[in-house]
């Protein structure tokens, strides 16, 4: 098995999932200031050019919260319920209300603090941050709401929901993310960022890099 990976918000879910199942693969990070992601060879398995990616013998799939569900289903791993039709459901709702909603909210405090610093491309702007605040503060009381008397987003336990709400928010200090206000979801991250996996996720030999060519075999 392959992933290939970019030091990003939606490779660290995957990453972190392969670090807490133990699962063995070969993490591969593309290049992606050297043209990487855009290579035709990346391209033809992930024809978005956006990491991660997941090779497995004949089974090519992009993004993130498919490659986790299928990582729970090769490992036997709860996180995604398959088995569980009523905990899928659950499980879908959140990672939906995270891919049209929050996603969106905390994303522009995270490019400003988060992808500039990782890919050095100058420093934050906090000039639209404040009209973004709003949106943000309406959507973290939801989520706050919902976590009042929960550890965990979906289940009653750890699920690939909580790696896919957290991947953005789970650097609110640095971000400047106004979550003080907030505190389940305060509790919530940093009961996330106890977990090994999830706090350091990063594959330790990075010497493994992909710049044009990757293998699919």
């Amino acid at each position: 098995m392959k992933i290939y990976w970019i030091r990003a918000q939606a490779p660290r879910r995957v990453l972190a999932l392969l670090k807490y199942l133990g699962i063995d693969a070969d993490c591969i990070e593309v290049e992606a200031k050297q043209g990487g992601l855009r290579a035709p060879e990346y391209l033809a398995l992930n024809p978005n050019g956006k990491a991660p990616t997941l090779v497995d013998g004949d089974v090519v799939l992009w993004e993130s919260s498919a490659i986790n569900a299928y990582l729970c289903i090769k490992q036997g791993s709860d996180m995604w319920p398959a088995h569980n039709p009523a905990e899928q459901v659950e499980v879908i709702r959140w990672l939906s209300w995270n891919d049209n909603h929050w996603a969106r909210a905390v994303g522009p405090f995270y490019f400003e603090f988060v992808v500039k610093a990782t890919f050095q491309i100058g420093p934050p702007d906090r000039t639209g941050l404040a009209a973004a605040t709003p949106e943000l503060k309406k959507l973290a009381a939801v989520l706050d709401g919902h976590l009042e008397g929960r550890d965990f987003v979906a289940c009653g336990r750890l699920t690939i929901a909580d790696f896919q709400l957290a991947a953005m928010a789970c650097d609110w200090r640095q971000s400047e993310m106004p979550f003080a206000e907030f505190p389940n979801i305060v509790r919530w991250l940093d009961r996330l960022h106890r977990i090994p996996a999830w706090a350091d996720p990063w594959p330790v030999n990075t010497k493994q890099k992909h710049v044009a060519a990757p293998s699919v075999a």
